[in-house]
């Protein structure tokens, strides 16, 4: 097998800097280096991610492609922290419906996509255990955003969960209270956003589990 060889060549994300990857999380590029792939030389990013302790190997012709992204700014930090004690209301949907409308937010990558999926399955962990899948969303989506937020304030993981947390947990009792009346009354919610249910693709998927 040929040697890993180092370059100099320029790239949009450079060695050292912290990037965003959906799904996967948030990692450090540890190296830009060339490797043979069905013989012919890639240059290929290498991620390493804290959590949950591994390295990944990008592509750089196909990073921006697969979502790979530079942290936020501050300001766009603090928007996301600010976007998450927002009220909002829920609709009637299936679960399955409200797993994949997630996961498709998760996928997307961006700071407020990742806001709105915790922010919808940390509301509905209020009221009722998450099945199996939801929070296995749940908790990728929360620990990107504390990894997000921790880097773009300048702050410790553990500051930036219980900031967090303290937005989630600012209007806690609205969802409660409006969740549990349409409970009595035998309906099953969803939450989703105003720019969900005005997009034709979404509104779709949500009409299609009436």
């Amino acid at each position: 097998m040929a040697k890993a060889k180092k370059t100099k060549i320029d790239t949009f994300f450079s060695i050292g800097e912290n990037v965003v990857y959906p799904i996967q999380g948030v990692g450090e590029i540890k190296s830009i280096e060339k490797k043979l792939f069905n013989e012919k030389s890639v240059l290929y990013y290498e991620i390493y991610f804290e959590t949950p302790d591994m390295t990944v190997m990008v592509p750089v012709d196909n990073a921006e492609n697969l979502g790979m992204r530079k942290v936020v700014s501050d300001r766009e930090a603090r928007k996301a922290l600010e976007f998450i004690s927002q009220e909002y209301e829920p609709v009637a949907a299936d679960w399955k419906a409200r797993y994949q409308l997630n996961l498709d937010l998760l996928k997307k990558g961006t700071i407020k996509d990742i806001a709105m999926v915790v922010k919808a399955l940390y509301d509905r962990s209020i009221l009722k255990e998450l099945p199996i899948l939801e929070r296995k969303l749940y908790d990728s989506a929360r620990q990107l955003l504390i990894d997000e937020v921790a880097l773009a304030l300048k702050k410790s993981k553990a500051d930036s969960e219980s900031l967090i947390l303290d937005k989630l947990e600012k209007d806690k009792n609205y969802h409660f209270n409006k969740s549990k009346e349409c409970e009595t009354k035998g309906i099953r919610l969803i939450h989703i956003w105003q720019y969900e249910w005005e997009n034709a693709t979404q509104r779709e998927k949500i009409q299609q589990t009436r």
